[in-house]
C-alpha cells in the first residue's frame, strides 16, 4: 500500500500541503488591510530585519500614526512577544507601528509605500511577504505552514473564484526566501500531487 503524502519536502524545507491544495487571492476591497491591524502580537522579525528598520525609520517617519511615533520613540520598533520571538512594535495593542490609512480607510505598509515610491530599497519583513505563510526554523530542516485566519476568508474565497493557489500566489515571496531553483522544485512538486490528489 502506498504510504500517503502528508508534506512535502523541498531541499531542506518541509511544506504543508495546505500550501498545495487551498485557494488564496488577497481581496483588499474586502478585508482593508486587517492583517496589519488585528493580533495580540507584531510582525515576526529577524534581528537582520530590525537593523533595517532602524536604518530606513528616517525615510518612512513622516507615513507613521503619531501614535507609533510616540511608541518607536519610547520602545524602539521591535519588542521580544510572549512566545519569545521577535517583532514589530504595535500600537494601542494592535496596529503594527508600520501600518498607515488612506482616504477610503485601507490600512497599508509605510516601508511597502516607501519601497514602491523607490525611497528604500527593504520591501518590506519576509514574515509579511509571505502572510498566510508562517516558517518554522529547525535545526534540520523548515517548516513552511498556511496559517489560517477569519479575517482572511474573503482571500480564499477570491483565491477559489479565480483559481489561486496559496503557492502561487506566494511566488515572488517565496523566491526572495528560498530561491528560485527551490521555487521551480515546489511548483513541480505541488503539480504532480495534484495531478495524482487534487480536486
Amino acid at each position: 500500500m502506498e504510504e500517503e503524502t502528508t508534506m512535502l519536502q523541498i531541499k531542506d524545507a518541509l511544506v504543508s500541503l495546505d500550501v498545495v491544495e487551498r485557494f488564496f487571492l488577497c481581496d483588499l476591497d474586502k478585508c482593508l488591510g486587517e492583517c496589519c491591524i488585528e493580533g495580540d502580537a507584531g510582525a515576526p522579525i529577524t534581528e537582520e530585519e530590525m537593523a533595517t528598520l532602524k536604518r530606513i525609520l528616517p525615510e518612512v517617519w513622516d507615513e507613521l500614526l503619531p501614535k507609533a511615533q510616540e511608541v518607536i520613540k519610547e520602545k524602539g520598533v521591535a519588542y521580544v512577544d510572549e512566545e519569545g520571538d521577535l517583532v514589530t512594535q504595535i500600537v494601542d495593542g494592535k496596529n503594527c507601528v508600520f501600518s498607515c490609512y488612506g482616504a477610503n480607510g485601507m490600512c497599508y505598509c509605510a516601508i511597502e509605500k516607501k519601497y514602491r515610491e523607490g525611497k528604500i530599497d527593504f520591501y518590506k519583513p519576509i514574515s509579511c511577504h509571505l502572510y498566510p505563510l508562517r516558517l518554522t526554523e529547525y535545526p534540520q530542516f523548515t517548516a513552511v505552514n498556511f496559517h489560517r485566519w477569519k479575517i482572511c476568508k474573503c482571500a480564499e474565497v477570491l483565491g477559489r473564484k479565480e483559481n489561486v493557489r496559496v503557492y502561487q500566489f506566494l511566488k515572488e515571496p517565496l523566491i526572495r526566501r528560498f530561491g528560485e531553483d527551490w521555487y521551480a522544485e515546489l511548483v513541480q512538486a505541488c503539480e504532480m500531487y495534484l495531478e495524482e490528489y487534487g480536486d
